[in-house]
């Protein structure tokens, strides 16, 4: 059958190609959970590429409301928020989740990929523009390219280009027709935090449509753990589209979608993803509130995640390391190309510290990283044997040089 032949031949071609360029991926088998200390492949390992920023996702009470959830609601749904998957939790988490973000409505996704591709999706034509920073996460960038609308990156946090492509679109926009300014509020794989006030007055002054991501922002940053957004001081009007998810420092998973009555009417009315899929799990709602309820409650954890961010920024810089400026859990060690990257993922995991080697296409070629992510639950121990591996690995490197 030549056209299986074909098919064959393209995968086993792409998957050497992979290989030889020190990309391949594997999946990694943890034993029991996403803990701190994890056992993969045998090995005892301390977790620092996992985005559990608070440590809230083996909170006992977190866990206790799951089991709760389970008993009360079933495991399930059962069928999308329109037919009969919406339940009395699910609406108490939006509500909560409105006060928390100082927002008239909120509604659940199912993940983070799939609020992002929905809402963009639902909310542009054929004649609009969808302005990307070239650092957005796959989800937003693939919402951009798999909706009807003209859709364009501009580079990261430039914000002279974006402000061309915007006058460049006023100049032949109809009056009907919508720019989209899409932006991460964190970016996931840097650690940075977009301009968020800069971006809004540009979206005021070309009338266009600011929506942002906070998936790695809400919950650890900004007052209260609010997120970037609220750090920024920007109101409802001037970002009208606000994403967030629970994986990150809620500790659950799932994403949500706010802003007014208006927008959130019409997306339960015309966003795919959330229509035509089964709701959220209620024993994980049940589970979220309680996570939510906790991150505004218990201070401790932001304050102490920002005590380790400092230590490790001090140290780590202190060694020669090269780390891209950040304030955020995620810290983003540059290592240059992709088999370094490897080799000093491989040294760290030799001293039983698990952190990933990000490698192209997640980021652009030339700046393969390791993506080291902190937890407010991390001990001091915890840090000082990843500050201490890390001064092998300048020392490494500076042999290699």
């Amino acid at each position: 059958m030549p056209g299986v032949t074909i098919l064959g031949e393209r995968l086993r071609q792409s998957l050497t190609e992979r290989h030889s360029r020190h990309l391949y991926r594997q999946t990694l088998l943890r034993d029991p959970g996403c803990g701190l200390e994890q056992v993969i492949d045998g090995r005892l390992f301390v977790n620092f590429c996992s985005n559990d920023y608070l440590g809230l996702s083996h909170h006992p009470d977190v866990v206790a409301a799951l089991i709760r959830g389970a008993k009360e609601y079933g495991v399930g749904s059962g069928a999308s928020h329109l037919v009969t998957g919406h339940c009395r939790v699910h609406e108490q988490l939006c509500e909560e989740l409105a006060d928390f973000c100082g927002r008239d409505r909120v509604m659940l996704f199912s993940t983070g990929y799939m609020a992002n591709i929905g809402v963009i999706n639902a909310l542009t034509r054929p004649d609009d523009l969808v302005c990307h920073d070239a650092l957005n996460h796959a989800s937003l960038l693939d919402g951009g390219w798999l909706s009807r609308a003209e859709s364009k990156r501009y580079p990261h946090v430039d914000l002279e280009s974006l402000s061309n492509m915007l006058g460049n679109f006023d100049r032949r926009r109809t009056t009907e027709s919508m720019a989209l300014v899409v932006t991460d509020g964190v970016f996931s794989m840097d650690g940075d935090c977009a301009p968020l006030a800069d971006l809004a007055d540009l979206a005021l002054h070309h009338d266009a449509v600011l929506m942002v991501d906070d998936a790695h922002g809400i919950g650890c940053l900004g007052p209260q753990g609010r997120g970037v957004v609220a750090d920024a001081g920007l109101t409802q009007q001037q970002v009208p589209v606000l994403v967030g998810t629970f994986g990150k420092a809620f500790g659950t998973a799932g994403a949500f979608v706010s802003g007014d009555d208006l927008l959130i009417d019409y997306l339960t009315q015309f966003a795919r993803t959330y229509v035509f899929t089964t709701a959220m799990s209620p024993a994980l709602a049940e589970a979220t509130r309680t996570s939510l309820a906790l991150l505004r409650q218990e201070h401790w954890r932001r304050a102490r995640l920002q005590e380790l961010i400092e230590r490790f920024r001090t140290t780590t810089l202190m060694l020669g390391l090269k780390l891209l400026p950040g304030n955020s859990p995620v810290q983003a060690l540059m290592l240059g190309d992709a088999a370094t990257a490897q080799a000093v993922s491989q040294l760290l995991k030799q001293r039983g510290l698990q952190v990933s080697a990000i490698r192209p296409p997640t980021v652009p070629v030339g700046q393969s990283r390791l993506r080291i992510t902190l937890s407010a639950v991390h001990s001091d121990e915890h840090l000082q044997r990843l500050l201490d591996a890390l001064a092998e690995v300048a020392e490494y490197l500076q042999d290699r040089a």
